[in-house]
């Protein structure tokens, strides 16, 4: 099965910008629907976006919907989420997952990177 690191976290002002990567190695990339999710302290994971595998059909939740931007390189095997007019609470752990077919539930996922912190100052 696939396998995902992420990385580009870090510390950032309100405002600000950070774009996240999340590289895959394993077979069928391509057919995989891949998910961002975060997790902020004391506070359950959440669904950020998605990507489907058969298209490049996004979906995103509404609390990042017209500031964040998910694409995905199957050339490179890996997904990106473009962050921008960030906001002290979009601070969180960022993961990413893949499976077969998009969902917005987390318990629906069995593969997860390890995570990315993403800190935003006001």
């Amino acid at each position: 099965q696939v396998q995902l690191v992420e990385s580009g976290g870090g510390l950032v002002q309100a405002g600000g910008s950070l774009r996240l990567s999340c590289a895959a190695s394993g077979p069928a990339f391509s057919t995989y629907a891949l998910s961002w999710f975060r997790q902020a302290p004391g506070k359950q994971r959440e669904f950020v976006a998605a990507v489907r595998g058969s298209n490049d059909d996004t979906y995103y939740a509404d609390s990042v919907k017209g500031r964040f931007t998910m694409s995905r390189d199957n050339g490179k095997n890996a997904v990106y989420l473009q962050m921008d007019s960030l906001k002290p609470d979009d601070t969180a752990v960022y993961y990413c997952a893949a499976r077969f077919g998009v969902s917005r539930r987390d318990s629906d996922y069995r593969v997860w990177g390890q995570g990315t912190q993403v800190t935003v100052s006001s």
